[in-house]
């Protein structure tokens, strides 16, 4: 097993109704399991899913990512500004 902490910002953190966890995994696992885990949990995160990009250790990384111990993960909403 690995633990992670998970980081939520705006619209996932309302979803969520909480700032940041922390999750244990299984090795091998990979930025979608996080996903995968919020939407089980919370199954509102079933409309944002696709619409969420992943960051690790403050690096944007593709779904596949595989997550090591100790990784910091931020779940990160669609943006817009100008």
């Amino acid at each position: 097993m690995i633990e992670i902490n998970v980081k939520l910002f705006s619209v996932a953190k309302d979803l969520a109704g909480i700032p940041e966890t922390k999750l244990s995994l299984d090795h091998q696992a990979t930025a979608s399991h996080v996903l995968d885990y919020l939407v089980q949990t919370n199954p509102r995160f079933a409309e944002w899913r696709n619409h969420l990009r992943v960051a690790v250790n403050c690096e944007y990384v593709e779904l596949n990512h595989t997550l090591h111990d100790g990784d910091e993960v931020a779940i990160i909403p669609p943006v817009s500004g100008g």
